[in-house]
């Protein structure tokens, strides 16, 4: 069975794997920790031009977000 991760899940990986801190994570993107915050609790996608910079973000920094594959 494949699943796509929400982006909730891709922002909190993506701080995860860098070992940023939301504030951290925020500065880097140019948000608020309050949208950071947001963004990791809230299951709502967000503007398509906010994702295109978090995945902008995420590619220079080595992060891929793969489909998982479970049986």
């Amino acid at each position: 069975m494949r699943f796509k991760m929400k982006f909730s899940e891709k922002v909190k990986y993506a701080r995860m794997k860098l070992l940023l801190t939301q504030e951290a994570l925020a500065k880097e993107l140019g948000v608020s920790y309050a949208t950071i915050c947001r963004r990791e609790k809230d299951n709502r996608e967000p503007q398509i031009v906010s994702q295109g910079k978090s995945y902008a973000f995420c590619e220079r920094k080595g992060i891929t977000f793969e489909e998982k594959i479970e049986k």
